[in-house]
């Protein structure tokens, strides 16, 4: 168990890492709409590249934050339902969610959009609208952000069995944009893994 939590540890440390670092692809967009639309005002000048790299940059965000969504525990709960469950069910529900519809969806979708992304690339495919861009790069995203999504699904799995087994926190508690929470689990996570260090932690 201690090997899995270590694992769930340096997955989630990755799906932070991209998370945090895709809210500046919020910012490029907002400036180059920004920048595209005082172009189109000022000079009637306009661009569909403009155009496109905005959605790109939205799809990017989309499906390259799954991962981190999950790993803030921010995806959408029917509460008023989930709320008059124990713990142990609701985390029972989860694992259930994610080995039986997340992990398989995952592996569809990148089965799935695969192919797709190689033969854009292989043929040069472009965008249908004068000045458009390349279809590969977003293409991509779709297999590239479902992986990101099972790997982060698989590391929820482990925390959740980890916590039915007493050997983690309880990770509904955790993540949900409730400060430094996320970075709470790290260090519990890494004291699940590693009691003994922990506890020569606290003796210091």
């Amino acid at each position: 168990m201690q090997t899995l939590l270590d694992i769930s540890l340096i997955i989630d440390r990755l799906s932070r890492l991209i998370g945090k670092s895709i809210i500046w692809l919020i910012l490029v967009a907002t400036l180059i709409s920004a920048i595209n639309a005082i172009i189109r005002k000022a000079f009637n000048i306009g661009s569909n590249a403009f155009l496109e790299i905005q959605w790109y940059l939205f799809a990017a965000v989309f499906l390259l934050g799954a991962g981190y969504t999950f790993l803030q525990n921010a995806h959408v709960r029917i509460d008023v339902v989930s709320s008059r469950l124990s713990p142990r069910t609701r985390i029972l529900i989860d694992i259930g969610g994610i080995v039986f519809f997340v992990l398989p969806l995952c592996w569809f979708m990148i089965s799935f959009s695969w192919p797709i992304v190689a033969q854009a690339y292989n043929s040069g495919e472009v965008s249908s609208n004068a000045g458009g861009l390349i279809r590969w790069p977003v293409y991509a995203l779709v297999p590239i952000g479902f992986a990101l999504l099972g790997l982060q699904s698989f590391s929820e799995l482990i925390k959740r069995i980890a916590y039915l087994t007493g050997h983690g926190p309880d990770p509904l508690k955790l993540g949900g944009g409730h400060g430094g929470q996320a970075e709470d689990h790290d260090h519990a996570a890494a004291d699940a893994a590693h009691p003994e260090a922990s506890d020569e932690a606290r003796k210091s």
